[in-house]
């Protein structure tokens, strides 16, 4: 069974959705810094929903995303930091 979005997106497109989101992603290093920025967090989980829409991931996993960006950028949800420290 071919993907639905097969001949929507081009691979360019593919590849420059998967470049941004490991760009802005946060990781090991930029976790301390980054992790109750609430551009970053929602900028973060928008890409992530972009991947998915464009390698055909659920609907419902897609809009989860966003509306977790949406309580970012409202401040409605903060991270609570590490238990560790």
């Amino acid at each position: 069974m071919l993907k639905k979005n097969t001949y929507i997106w081009p691979e360019k497109i593919q590849l420059l959705a998967k470049e941004l989101h490991n760009e802005i992603s946060l990781n090991n290093y930029n976790w301390h810094e980054f992790r109750g920025n609430k551009q970053r967090r929602s900028a973060e989980l928008i890409i992530s929903a972009i991947s998915q829409l464009i390698n055909d991931g659920d609907d419902a996993e897609i809009e989860d995303l966003l509306n977790q960006a949406i309580l970012w950028i409202k401040e409605e949800i903060k991270d609570t930091g590490c238990k560790s420290h």
